[in-house]
């Protein structure tokens, strides 16, 4: 008898475990089928109005040394197939390790050496890299004058940066505006706090028609950046992640997968994480304005910015 209630214990045991397996093997399931819906959701909203580039990119993306990850970020004002130069240049590092996420703005009149090309502004060597491989040269040119390796390379259509905000602020981002801005962005803004969407924040991240110039579009693209990030997790957007992800795919021409942004953008929106470091090539006292047969350049040290690149990373 004792026996015969041991084995009915036994059997309701496995019973019950069979049941929790289930319900967990459900639920996992149905989050997969959600986020994979939302994903194709964002995907088809954007697919109707974004310009579909189906350019692909020789890039020869090596791994960092150190175990981070870094992306090439460019925002470029190439307008169909002609080649153009980078508007904007970012590199973008997660450290997996740590969960951490650093940015570092190049600013575009850095006066480097391009392989293959001679001295010019850093953001020339997007277009003489040419259809294929605008993305690989820049690559190598911060490779050889800053000694640090890329992986991957991400280019971003602005109208993707407005819709990724509308979609996730649809009351906007709280920007304090320090000043009028209205020259070169399409739009005017007024001074103030007040929340921004995404054409009105894109005109503030692009302004630079003023004494500060890039200096002062770095550091607003740079702040802009950081808030997002903080308003993202401060709303617990993690749930909208994969349509997010969808809304912004199309409007970007990449090398990553969507798993590997998923990854990295799930960590970024946790509350210990969302703190993003920022640093500016070239930094303070690092640099001279000249004019040159390219133009107006930013005439740089650069052992002192190497190696300030190198610390910010490291650290």
């Amino acid at each position: 008898m004792r026996y015969e209630r041991h084995q009915r214990k036994k059997k309701r045991k496995r019973i019950r475990w069979s049941s929790v397996f289930l319900i967990l093997f459900l639920l996992v399931g149905a989050a997969v089928l959600y986020s994979y819906f939302q994903y194709r959701s964002g995907v088809n909203d954007s697919a109707k109005s974004a310009e579909q580039n189906q350019q692909e990119y020789h890039f020869d993306g090596e791994r960092d040394a150190n175990g981070l990850t870094n992306i090439l970020l460019l925002g470029s004002d190439a307008r169909g197939d002609e080649n153009s130069r980078a508007d904007t240049i970012m590199i973008a590092s997660y450290n997996p390790d740590t969960g951490s996420y650093k940015l570092t703005s190049i600013m575009r009149d850095t006066y480097v050496d391009i392989p293959g090309y001679g001295k010019n502004k850093i953001n020339a060597a997007l277009a003489l890299g040419g259809k294929n491989g605008g993305p690989e040269l820049l690559r190598q040119t911060i490779k050889e004058n800053f000694e640090v390796s890329l992986q991957y390379y991400a280019i971003v259509d602005f109208e993707g940066f407005v819709r990724l905000v509308d979609e996730a602020f649809p009351e906007g981002v709280e920007v304090n505006v320090e000043k009028r801005m209205s020259k070169g962005i399409g739009v005017t803004l007024e001074p103030g706090l007040q929340r921004l969407d995404g054409k009105h924040l894109l005109g503030y991240v692009r302004f630079r028609q003023d004494a500060v110039g890039d200096f002062g579009r770095v550091e607003r693209q740079q702040n802009v950046i950081k808030e997002v990030g903080r308003q993202f997790a401060s709303i617990q957007t993690l749930p909208k992640l994969p349509k997010l992800v969808g809304v912004v795919t199309p409007f970007i021409n990449t090398n990553m997968d969507s798993g590997d942004i998923l990854f990295m953008g799930k960590g970024l929106l946790s509350k210990d994480n969302r703190d993003i470091e920022t640093m500016r090539i070239p930094v303070e006292g690092s640099f001279e304005n000249q004019r040159v047969s390219a133009g107006a350049v930013l005439a740089i040290d650069l052992e002192a910015n190497r190696q300030a690149l190198k610390e910010f990373l490291s650290r």
